[in-house]
């Protein structure tokens, strides 16, 4: 198989998203011959670099995916629903970020360090999980195969540019604002965001938590495999421009020891175990915004759960919490012959 004879493209070039595909693609050097870019109408004509290369956006509607490889779909759940089922008919490989086909049955949701054999089962569509879910697993996974996952409880601390690229704008105008002395004025959020942080992410469901919340509960169990794992999570946006850190408090189903919960974080492929708190050693935003890895820290024993331990997680919700976890689905499938340009002999 000639792995240079593919072709990519991408649902949503022209947002946050679709800039690190591109920028991942270049540097981790995906086999690609073609690369097709997609987004609104409104952007359709828009010249876009990659390698050197000038290549121009196409309206992403029905009828344009023949001929792609695998396509990464980042323009959220809406477009999925609309263009997806499309872009499987024509024989092409989505790997979609949204929300819209997570939780459906046929439909594979892969963090490729956890459940890679997923993979395998797929129908023409494969998952990303949300980004809190993503980065947070990346420290209960390990200790999950170490002890055994009962229940956890999480608190998030949400950047803007979860929100997309308008609300990293938004933060900075508020700041230089208040610098200036001007009026502080808001459009994406409810409240200023600034010097703030707020108890909201997602709408509010008649239970009282968040779409993002349930989105944790139900991905977890999904990806894990644990379908009765009790959650509960309070997700927070904070004031920070990229990366998202979690707050996590994890109950087992056998005894724990600090010093056995480091050595799984430090064994495990997604994760750095950054844990040295008397010297100020922590996992923060800063330290792991375009880092491969999640940085884990604060480990301790849980002094209210049962064989329970407290950590902080850190992670780059556009790398492993979106565009970066896309692309290593995409390579171990290469890796593992599950993905072939088309005409390519089994």
């Amino acid at each position: 198989m000639k792995t240079s004879s593919f072709t990519v493209g991408i649902v949503g070039a022209t947002g946050v998203v679709g800039q690190e595909l591109l920028r991942l693609l270049s540097q981790r050097k995906f086999p690609l011959t073609a690369l097709r870019l997609f987004a609104s109408g409104r952007s359709a004509g828009k010249v876009v670099e990659f390698d050197g290369r000038k290549l121009t956006v196409e309206e992403a509607r029905p009828g344009v995916f023949a001929g792609i490889d695998v396509a990464f779909f980042a323009a959220g759940g809406p477009v999925t629903r609309a263009l997806a089922p499309d872009a499987v008919k024509a024989g092409c490989l989505v790997i979609d970020k949204s929300s819209a086909m997570r939780m459906d049955p046929k439909v594979p949701l892969v963090i490729p360090e956890i459940n890679p054999q997923d993979l395998r089962h797929h129908q023409g569509i494969i998952a990303n999980p949300n980004c809190s879910t993503a980065v947070t697993l990346m420290g209960l996974w390990p200790l999950h195969q170490a002890f055994g996952l009962k229940r956890y409880i999480a608190a998030t601390y949400q950047s803007v540019s979860g929100t997309g690229a308008e609300a990293v704008r938004e933060l900075e105008s508020q700041v230089q604002a208040h610098v200036r002395g001007t009026p502080l004025t808001r459009k994406v959020y409810p409240h200023q965001i600034a010097f703030n942080v707020l108890p909201q992410v997602d709408t509010f469901g008649a239970d009282g938590y968040t779409g993002e919340e349930n989105k944790m509960m139900l991905e977890s169990r999904k990806i894990m495999g644990l379908p009765q794992l009790r959650v509960s999570a309070t997700c927070v946006r904070v004031p920070v421009v990229r990366a998202h850190s979690i707050a996590v408090a994890a109950e087992f189903e056998r005894p724990v020891s600090v010093a056995a919960a480091r050595a799984a974080i430090a064994a495990f492929p997604g994760a750095q175990l950054v844990d040295d708190p008397a010297k100020g050693v922590y996992p923060t935003p800063l330290d792991f915004a375009e880092k491969v890895k999640c940085g884990v820290g604060r480990i301790r024993l849980d002094t209210a759960l049962d064989n329970g331990l407290s950590f902080w997680v850190t992670g780059d919700n556009l790398w492993k919490g979106a565009a970066l976890n896309a692309i290593q689905n995409a390579e171990l499938m290469l890796r593992e012959g599950l993905l072939r340009p088309k005409g390519a002999a089994v």
